[in-house]
């Protein structure tokens, strides 16, 4: 899943640190450094994804 929104962000031309930014604008509050750890990680959960791909406009994810 964390592929996933990787290349999805990727795919939008977003950077984490663009990403923190437009999370902020739907009120969600997240550092950099959370958002880079649980992308590395893989370990974030189904709301997290959903509010990801919320921030950047995404309608749904490419899966691969």
């Amino acid at each position: 899943m964390a592929a996933n929104l990787k290349a999805e962000l990727k795919r939008k031309g977003v950077t984490y640190a663009q990403l923190v930014d437009k999370l902020a604008a739907i009120g969600v509050n997240e550092k950099e450094v959370n958002i880079r750890n649980k992308l590395s990680r893989g370990k974030f959960t189904a709301a997290f994804l959903l509010q990801c791909l919320e921030a950047i406009g995404s309608e749904d994810l490419h899966w691969r």
